[in-house]
């Protein structure tokens, strides 16, 4: 018969197992496709940050992972979704506020991200060309505004029916709001 020491140690590893296998469930590594264009800044060799507000120029080191792109999503919480992508060798940290989205990180991913590949063949010239450069062009669709900057951040643009967009070029200012004619093609940019 086991004393009671050795009884208590191996229930201890039983019950450390257990905790470690609840903490994983619901971490699963998920693929997606981006459906938009993530603006990021380049913080390492293998790290870039992003963020819900979709900074369209966050300063040096600004890069564009394209629409379209091959993503794993490695973590998410309230707060942030970590993606892996370029094969899994680069990583990108995306700020997320589900207060000010006013949805929940599962709902913005799929927003933001689809289960089946991405194409852009549906899109005008115009709007692939904007797409591309990752910048708004006069005439541009919405579906191609928004493909090309991202999902614009609710607490400022409520509806996507509004007649305008705003985006920001970094956390501290904002590149303008983009206004859509009675076509829904995007018309001017105010400052």
């Amino acid at each position: 018969m086991l004393s009671y020491p050795v009884r208590c140690g191996r229930l201890s590893i039983i019950f450390f197992a257990a905790m470690l296998m609840l903490a994983t469930v619901g971490r699963a590594e998920e693929l997606r496709y981006t459906r938009f264009n993530i603006h990021a800044q380049v913080k390492s060799e293998t790290v870039a940050k992003a963020s819900y507000a979709n900074y369209t120029n966050p300063s040096h080191g600004h890069i564009i992972i394209p629409a379209g792109t091959k993503v794993v999503v490695k973590d998410k919480s309230r707060k942030k979704i970590v993606f892996g992508y370029a094969g899994d060798t680069k990583t990108i940290l995306f700020d997320y506020h589900a207060p000010r989205m006013q949805m929940s990180v599962d709902e913005y991913l799929e927003k933001i991200t689809s289960s089946t590949p991405v194409f852009w063949d549906h899109f005008s010239t115009l709007d692939k060309e904007g797409i591309a450069k990752g910048k708004v062009l006069p005439g541009m669709t919405r579906e191609g505004v928004m493909t090309a900057l991202g999902y614009p951040a609710t607490h400022r643009t409520p509806s996507l029916e509004a007649a305008t967009w705003i985006y920001w070029t970094n956390r501290f200012g904002t590149i303008g709001r983009f206004r859509f004619g009675w076509k829904g093609s995007s018309r001017s940019r105010l400052r």
